[in-house]
Order: structure tokens, then sequence, then C-alpha cells
């Protein structure tokens, strides 16, 4: 069994980010990115560290206000910036590498401000973990030379949640919270009016007690609600409110998914007009 002593690698990183000229993270308030931010901004401090935070319609108004107060708490240095990838036809319309598009125009934005601040590095949070996942906003990443210090370190998802929980992050064991566009099926067009459908839709199945991993699968005139299993009671008790306060949102009709949360579950129905 692997062995992991949160403070030896919480001290291993503060090393590891303490060496660098100057930094900017790009900082969304989940446990990854809370991480960095928190350890970055006591190795570096203020005169060589800036945590970024990109606000758009893609971004949770919940998850907003998650990261300002956690930012506050742990006295890191914020700067919240716009980002218009909405305004990015081939991020608009959806493809399977949508996200390449959408952290193109996160990392020019974050890299201007590093220009600005004469910040030599970028920072952002992906652990070892998320090498196996279908993320083409690393190739964005790449191209701008953004550093990941969790790969550079050999973290896994488990090993940033333990340092969490040894910085006494209240995130630590947060669900992931990804950008709303990430909802919403592969070809559909990505609109403010569709993210604004699914951020609200997720407060509602929420509202039923939920705290586990939630996702309203935008399909079109459908949306697809999926739950953990072991929380699928909480919502088949208020569904048919739910179901109907969907409906007043906008969608023809609702489904809570028998077969429960699953990432990228999008993913093999992307050529699917229907998105079963």
């Amino acid at each position: 069994m692997r062995y992991f002593s949160p403070m030896a690698s919480i001290e291993r990183l503060e090393s590891h980010l303490g060496a660098l000229s100057g930094a900017v993270l790009g900082y969304s308030g989940g446990v990854d990115s809370a991480v960095l931010a928190v350890v970055g901004a006591r190795a570096l401090g203020p005169a060589r560290f800036l945590a970024v935070l990109g606000r758009s319609a893609s971004y949770p108004e919940v998850q907003w206000r998650t990261a300002v107060e956690l930012a506050g708490r742990f006295a890191v240095p914020l700067l919240e910036v716009d980002t218009d990838e909405l305004a990015d036809p081939e991020y608009v319309a959806n493809p399977l590498n949508r996200c390449f598009f959408c952290k193109s125009e996160l990392w020019r934005v974050l890299g201007a401000v590093a220009a600005d601040r004469g910040f030599e590095f970028l920072l952002d949070g992906t652990n070892t973990d998320d090498l196996n996942e279908h993320r083409p906003g690393a190739a964005a990443g790449a191209a701008r030379r953004v550093h990941s210090p969790f790969v550079e370190l050999g973290w896994t998802k488990a090993d940033v949640r333990e340092a969490a929980r040894g910085l006494g992050l209240p995130t630590w064991d947060a669900p992931a919270a990804p950008c709303l566009s990430s909802r919403i099926r592969f070809g559909l067009p990505v609109t403010a009016e569709r993210l604004r459908q699914v951020e609200l839709a997720e407060d509602l199945v929420r509202a039923c007690g939920v705290t586990g991993d939630v996702r309203v699968r935008h399909l079109g005139d459908r949306a697809r609600v999926e739950v953990l299993p072991a929380e699928r009671a909480l919502v088949e008790a208020c569904w048919e409110e739910v179901r109907g306060r969907l409906q007043a949102l906008g969608f023809a009709d609702a489904e809570l998914d028998p077969r429960g949360y699953r990432r990228g579950s999008l993913l093999p129905i992307a050529s699917t007009p229907d998105g079963r």
C-alpha cells in the first residue's frame, strides 16, 4: 500500500513552488487549484504569486462564491478577469475538442496578466489522474507552456485531497465541478441560455439534499439527470417537482438516469442526435 504523508508532501510542494521566480495560477476554487493557491501564496508571497479566476457564463455562481471565500480565508492574492470563449465560433459549435478553445482563451488572458506582472510561470491544477482522461484543453496549456506542479511531483487526485485536508481546506472532499459547458451534448451549440439552464437545473437537484456529484446533461429538448446511486432516492422523492421545474426552465422533458453519474457520459453519444 502506498504511504502518504500530507504534511511532508505539502512541504515538498511548497519547496517546488518556492523555487519559481513568479507565477500566475489558473484558479477555479476546485480542490486542485485551491491547494496550489494556498501553498503558492505561502511559498511565494503576494510579490511573486497571483491566483487568477476567469469568469464567464460557463463558470457556476456557486463555485465563484466558494473560490472567493476560500481565497479570502487563506490570504491568497486574487484577481478576477473576464474570459470571452462564447465569442469564439469554434467553441460555440461544441466539438469534441471544445475544451481546447475554452482553455486557449483562458490562457491567452492569464498570459497577458503574467506578462503585465513580469511573472514567468503559468500554473494549472492538473494531477496525474487527469492524464488518463479526455482533456483536449491540455493541448492549449501545452501551447502556452503552462506548468502542472502536481504532475511534476507525481501527485494523484487522492494525494491532492489528502493535502487539502492537511491544509484545513473545507472543500477537500468536494465533488469535481467542471465548467457548465461540459454538460451540453457535443454538437449542440453552447449558448449563455443553455449554460444558465444547466446551472439552475443542477441547483434544483441539489435542493433535494444531494451533496455528491450531480450532472444535468443538456440534450437539446431534454434534460438527463445523473446522481450517485447512493443519493438517487433523494431525487426520486422529489422527482415530480424537479421534473416540472426543469420543464419550466425550457426542457420539453427530463429523465433521471438509472445508470447514475458517470464521468464523460456524453462522449459515447457525441454523434447521436437524440443523446441516447
